[in-house]
């Protein structure tokens, strides 16, 4: 990246760093998303499995974080929020050790939350909408809006019988969006090399 004055960090457009890369590069692109559509193909075949897999994946992380912050906080044992730090710790090595000990319980409540959060998001996009209406392509925030809003509600309603299956559906789009992505990518580096 190169400094110009103040305006800050300028970035090279994506042409010119594709001519740098050495020509056998594109294919770790085209290869990673060859991977992660597999993956995401497998997802789609066993969304049960991916959501008990996603959830379990959680679970640990919420262990490793809850660790991490029991000993941080008894590294700093004479400060003021001690105690803060040691039941932020044990909230999440509990609810992490829950999650993974009832992984079905753990995808009800993600579920949930994934549901609530949409919703939310949903709510404020639309009002972030109605306050800027009037300006010009702003209705893609609507359709973004009412899109994340429908999807909260079918979750919400549905809950908590897609609770089994939702967060691997959510997984398994993903990673097939991602493949893609990949893919395209690589093979747009590719003939942006060959020119």
């Amino acid at each position: 990246m190169e400094q110009s004055g103040m305006s800050g960090p300028q970035l090279k457009p994506m042409s010119s760093q594709a001519a740098q890369l050495p020509g056998g590069r594109w294919g770790w692109f085209v290869g990673l998303g060859v991977l992660l559509a597999l993956l995401g193909f497998g997802a789609l075949t066993y969304v049960f499995a991916a959501t008990l897999a996603s959830v379990l994946f959680v679970g640990s992380i919420m262990i490793v974080g809850g660790i991490a912050q029991l000993i941080q906080a008894w590294k700093v044992t004479g400060w003021k929020g001690f105690t803060w730090w040691t039941l932020s710790g044990v909230l999440y090595l509990v609810a992490g050790g829950l999650v993974v000990y009832d992984p079905l319980m753990g995808a009800a409540i993600l579920t949930l939350l994934l549901g609530a959060s949409l919703i939310a998001v949903g709510v404020l996009r639309l009002w972030i909408w109605v306050q800027n209406r009037s300006q010009q392509g702003w209705q893609w925030l609507a359709l973004s809006a009412v899109v994340s809003l429908a999807a909260g509600l079918l979750i919400a309603i549905n809950w908590p019988a897609d609770s089994l299956w939702i967060l691997g559906l959510v997984l398994a789009i993903d990673l097939l969006f991602q493949g893609w992505m990949l893919i395209l990518l690589g093979l747009n580096l590719r003939s942006m090399q060959r020119q």
